[in-house]
């Protein structure tokens, strides 16, 4: 027999879970019964099948992920929730971890990360890179970058919503049309000694990924008078540490996206120092240089995301491509040589990765001593109840 839930003395606007979780993501399958009077983008109190308020959230009929729960309680919480929130995430950044000491390039919100569903804040110098994948966000951020800008000690703001999702959320394109107009195309950074110039206009995603700074300052390490091979390197990130911080007798950096190279190359000059630029795709500028018996002291692999679905035929292919192209790097490993190598996509895990490296290395007959597995810095923070915030994944070994 069912319990019978009386709700008239429930905080509306209101929504009601159909079974238990503790995601912030509430999918419409887990959806039940939400008070008639919530419109898309509101702020509602959250109740479990019983009866009890387990937290509050942002709730948009139309969007793939209809509510988003931002906090787990019991006891009622208003809107000035948002307000800690970012406090909080800023000082996570600024105070504990004192990250402006060594950039000025960091994530300041982290979504989910920082119970801010919905919304990425990347600071790059004085401008906020904001992704908003959140009707509620979307509303909400105009009011709160006075206070991001006075936190950070940021003047401008870009604002950026994926064309698919802004239709599917109800976000109009033209809300942040006079925040982005004024602020900079392109700025240039600092992190740990090294500059970049940051093109937002021209850029994939954000015109950097600040998630690999930890991983930049440590390949500094095995660079000492090496021949360095930077595959799918983007805008140089590795490939100037490996030169600027970690002394490398001569970098090679490939990517088949013609503009990052040229980025690559504008980033090289900042430092005024050389690198090799090859504008090239991974696998084929790989197997060539196998067929010519190349070989480097240390290589990194930094692909972008080969899986996008969970779906299992563009899963295994996504799969697939992490194994042949790191077959074909570890091939080009001299003998007690260092692989680095990396992957974005949030639905491989670590284990699963290590194994398509370790079926890889075999093939090409070699082994792998791995010494360590990392991540991105503790800007990229994930709360325990969403893991899948843990995207990147780092490995390290020496190849023998």
């Amino acid at each position: 027999m069912s319990t019978v839930v009386d709700r008239s003395s429930w905080s509306r606007p209101w929504a009601q879970l159909k079974y238990v979780t503790f995601q912030p993501a509430v999918f419409p399958r887990l959806l039940g019964n939400v008070s008639p009077d919530a419109r898309p983008g509101d702020w509602v109190s959250v109740y479990d099948k019983n009866g009890e308020r387990v937290g509050a959230g942002i709730f948009n009929p139309r969007a793939k992920i209809p509510l988003r729960v931002v906090v787990h309680g019991t006891e009622p919480i208003g809107e000035d929730y948002f307000e800690r929130a970012i406090r909080r995430a800023v000082g996570l950044r600024r105070d504990l971890f004192k990250l402006d000491a060594e950039t000025d390039a960091y994530r300041l919100v982290n979504s989910d990360g920082d119970g801010l569903s919905g919304l990425t804040i990347d600071r790059y110098a004085d401008v906020l890179l904001c992704e908003v994948f959140s009707l509620g966000i979307a509303q909400r951020l105009p009011d709160w970058l006075p206070l991001l800008h006075e936190l950070a000690g940021t003047k401008f703001a870009r604002v950026q919503v994926d064309h698919d999702l802004g239709s599917l959320e109800g976000i109009k394109p033209s809300t942040f049309n006079e925040t982005n107009a004024a602020a900079p195309r392109a700025v240039k950074i600092r992190e740990n000694g090294v500059r970049y110039e940051v093109d937002f206009a021209g850029g994939h995603k954000t015109g950097f990924f600040c998630d690999q700074r930890d991983n930049r300052r440590a390949i500094a390490t095995f660079s000492k008078g090496a021949r360095v091979l930077d595959l799918c390197c983007y805008t140089g990130g590795f490939s100037l540490c490996a030169t600027i911080l970690g002394g490398a007798d001569e970098v090679t950096s490939v990517d088949l996206d013609e503009a990052a190279v040229a980025q690559a190359r504008r980033n090289a000059n900042l430092n005024q120092v050389r690198l090799n630029l090859v504008h090239a795709d991974a696998f084929a500028y790989a197997r060539q240089m196998y067929q010519n018996k190349e070989a480097w002291d240390l290589v990194v692999l930094d692909p972008p995301k080969f899986i996008f679905t969970r779906d299992a035929h563009g899963n295994w292919e996504g799969r697939q491509k992490y194994e042949d192209l790191n077959q074909l790097a570890i091939g080009l490993v001299k003998p007690d040589g260092i692989l680095v190598t990396c992957s974005c996509s949030g639905l491989l895990s670590l284990e699963d990765f290590e194994q398509h490296v370790i079926k890889a290395a075999h093939r090409q007959n070699r082994r792998l001593q791995f010494f360590n597995r990392t991540g991105p810095g503790p800007d990229h923070p994930v709360y325990s109840n969403c893991l899948e915030g843990r995207y990147l994944k780092v490995l390290w070994s020496r190849v023998t």
